[in-house]
């Protein structure tokens, strides 16, 4: 899971989107409406869907916004007061942000316009949004459905080794670790997505894989605890604090590695973990971006 944002806009005046009309006026092209990563139509995503954030998601919401997101902000949760009561209970250091939100809303508003806000909300945290919904990722999300188990395997050896994956999501990288592991561990803070997992790893009868809660700063395990230690789309909002508690509770000789999955947009080199000694190693993606692997062999 990540909280990379990206604003890849809509379809407001791009000029590749524009057709002209009988009349030679320019016509806009109706397209299905994106959030900013282009995974998912907020239009199908009632704003009660908000009530399945996390603490540290309603956190970054509220900390986050530029001025037009926090415009739609204030119209959403003023329109929705139960919304707005579950992120003060469940974020109460942030009840007097929320409060003064919803305050600073206009009034007046109509319900198409108050719906429009609630849509440019949703489309803003697109990604928080759309793991609320598990089961469409995997056909929405590019780094899931473009992703290559072999781009992880060619990396590591995980034959009968101990395998944790940090920000686990709905388990790309460790359902596939479990088939070469002994034991793999999958941590994610996010419960919709911790319940899918759960569900997943019943369905298919896995016997060496287990689902827990954990934020990739604060990791609820001893020191040297495990082999492998891997993410991909986590490492970088903190990093320093991030790197440190991977290591703490990797074994000496384990490795670290950060596997993100092949997306359709231009990624960038890590350089923090090339500076941290990292190895990199890259490859020409399935949609024919360049996708950067990182590893490093851990010293005590």
């Amino acid at each position: 899971m990540t909280m990379e944002k990206k604003n890849n806009g809509t379809n407001d005046g791009n000029p590749e989107t524009q057709r002209t009309n009988a009349g030679g006026e320019p016509a806009q092209e109706e397209k299905p409406m994106t959030g900013i990563l282009g995974w998912m139509n907020p239009e199908e995503y009632p704003f009660d869907c908000m009530l399945r954030m996390e603490r540290f998601q309603i956190r970054w919401i509220l900390e986050n916004p530029n001025a037009e997101a926090e415009e739609a902000l204030a119209i959403a949760l003023k329109a929705n007061p139960k919304v707005a009561w579950y992120f003060t209970q469940k974020c109460p250091e942030k009840a007097e942000r929320i409060r003064m939100l919803a305050a600073k809303a206009p009034e007046g508003l109509s319900a198409e316009q108050v719906r429009a806000a609630e849509i440019r909300t949703l489309g803003n945290y697109e990604d928080f949004v759309i793991y609320t919904t598990p089961e469409v990722m995997a056909e929405k999300c590019d780094f899931i459905y473009g992703w290559n188990k072999e781009r992880l395997f060619e990396i590591a050896d995980l034959q009968g080794k101990t395998v944790l994956d940090v920000g686990s999501g709905t388990g790309r990288l460790a359902f596939a670790a479990a088939e070469r592991a002994a034991f793999t561990v999958a941590s994610e803070p996010v419960d919709s997505l911790r319940e899918f997992m759960r569900d997943e790893i019943a369905r298919k009868g896995i016997t060496n894989m287990r689902v827990c809660d954990g934020l990739c700063h604060c990791l609820p395990f001893p020191d040297n605890s495990f082999d492998v230690v891997m993410s991909g789309h986590v490492v970088g909002d903190r990093f320093r604090e991030e790197v440190d508690e991977l290591t703490r509770i990797t074994k000496p000789g384990g490795w670290l590695l950060d596997v993100p999955g092949d997306q359709h947009r231009e990624t960038h080199r890590k350089e923090k973990l090339i500076a941290d000694g990292w190895e990199e190693l890259a490859y020409t993606g399935t949609f024919g971006e360049t996708t950067y692997r990182y590893r490093k062999q851990v010293r005590k």
